[in-house]
């Protein structure tokens, strides 16, 4: 079992799927994460969360995390993102984040591959 809450995996897989550009999953995961109760305002803030009062530190520890591991080709510092993760989270939940990272990352890649695009849902 993975040991993020509900909110914060909801945050993670969305952030993931913005920085890969998969427009599917950012429109099934805004979605699911309005389904479970995650404020618009939120949702609004999430590509600029550095600059917003809207997310908890752990949760900013994540997300800076799945930002880190998704662009891990060019990240820099690597061992020090690590290290102010392991602050907010215990090391069996440091290794399920980063699979979850790393999972959401795969279905994105496969998601652009092959072409998947959002269906216009009514308003």
């Amino acid at each position: 079992m993975l040991a993020l809450n509900g909110r914060q995996g909801q945050l993670v897989d969305l952030r993931v799927s913005q920085v890969n550009g998969c427009a599917y999953c950012v429109d099934l995961h805004s979605n699911e994460a309005r389904n479970a109760g995650l404020s618009q305002q939120m949702l609004d803030c999430l590509p600029v969360w550095k600059e917003s009062l809207l997310f908890s530190n752990r949760e900013m520890a994540a997300l800076q995390w799945a930002e880190s591991v998704t662009n891990i080709s060019v990240e820099a510092n690597i061992e020090e993102k690590l290290h102010s993760l392991q602050e907010h989270y215990s090391e069996t939940e440091v290794v399920d984040l980063t699979l979850t990272i790393s999972l959401m990352n795969c279905l994105n890649r496969m998601a652009i591959s092959f072409g998947d695009k959002p269906s216009v849902r009514d308003a």
